[in-house]
């Protein structure tokens, strides 16, 4: 995880307490997008090699930042990272704003690797360092 090294979420589910969209104040506010993305270190990595230089994570605009997870094995899937329980829903696809905001050529190297969206099934702390887990009884 990328940032603070706890945050909490938001007891209505509406992402994570200080980020853009629980505030109302991001891009993309007047839309219903799922609360929380994640993104994989490895996937940044790969897109930096494609792009011939690294990406920040913390510039990639997302809230998680993982290491050693396969994000897209878990859309459809409840998982949980801490104490909070998401349950991934779709890939998180690169846009034009974060292109525009960032890299060029951002979107076409982060082409299947921009990460993914997830809805918070049970809100509560995250961790820097907290392990990404399916819950009991899912493979």
């Amino acid at each position: 995880m990328r940032g603070e090294p706890s945050v909490r979420t938001t007891r209505d589910g509406r992402g994570m307490e200080g980020d853009r969209y629980a505030l109302g104040t991001g891009h993309w506010s007047d839309h219903r997008w799922e609360p929380v993305t994640l993104v994989s270190i490895e996937d940044l990595q790969m897109a930096g090699a494609r792009l011939g230089r690294p990406l920040d994570p913390a510039a990639m605009r997302r809230n998680v930042v993982t290491v050693g997870v396969r994000l897209q094995d878990l859309v459809g899937r409840a998982f949980r990272v801490g104490e909070v329980t998401l349950e991934g829903t779709r890939p998180c696809d690169p846009c034009r704003y974060l292109e525009e905001r960032t890299t060029p050529g951002l979107r076409q190297a982060l082409a299947g690797l921009g990460g993914l969206r997830a809805l918070i099934l049970s809100p509560g702390v995250m961790r820097r360092g907290d392990p990404v887990g399916l819950l009991d009884g899912d493979q």
